[in-house]
């Protein structure tokens, strides 16, 4: 686990502006193929193992591509929020952008990676805005169980 918390005070003459800006990343290890791990992240009609999302709004076998917005329900708070795909590097990389209130700004990035080991699978989050230290504090302990909980779905899917 990686983090990364910062903040910024600058005075203008309009005013004083504060920015907050955090960056976590956690990695799990899996014994599931790189492949496998890359169909369980890339079904976004699925989001079963997710701790922080119930539902979407996708259609079964939609594939993320840069530009696609879709939205998902959390748990949280069920409300619809959208989801912006910034980049996809197939079984490598998903970059997107969790588009909620004014004030955060939030993107996620999931990672892929095959070793000698395992399979590695990298969960980055990195907020911005006034607003990021309370959507952190409410979002933190799920947040920490997004790359364990992708592993161990992937590791149940060869498994069956």
């Amino acid at each position: 686990m990686i983090l990364n918390f910062s903040f910024k005070l600058d005075a203008r003459p309009e005013g004083l502006s504060c920015q907050f800006y955090l960056d976590r990343r956690y990695r799990a290890l899996s014994s599931a193929s790189v492949d496998v791990l890359w169909q369980k992240l890339m079904n976004l009609a699925d989001v079963s193992w997710h701790p922080l999302l119930s539902s979407t709004n996708a259609p079964r076998g939609l594939i993320a591509k840069p530009g696609l917005i879709y939205q998902v329900v959390t748990r949280l708070i069920p409300i619809p929020v959208r989801i912006f795909v910034e980049r996809v590097r197939p079984g490598e990389l998903l970059s997107v952008r969790v588009l909620t209130i004014p004030g955060v700004e939030k993107r996620v990035t999931y990672q892929v990676e095959s070793t000698v080991c395992g399979t590695y699978v990298s969960y980055s989050v990195t907020l911005r805005g006034w607003l990021s230290p309370l959507l952190w504090w409410l979002i933190k302990p799920y947040t920490a169980r997004v790359a364990s909980e992708l592993a161990q779905a992937a590791e149940q899917a060869v498994a069956l």
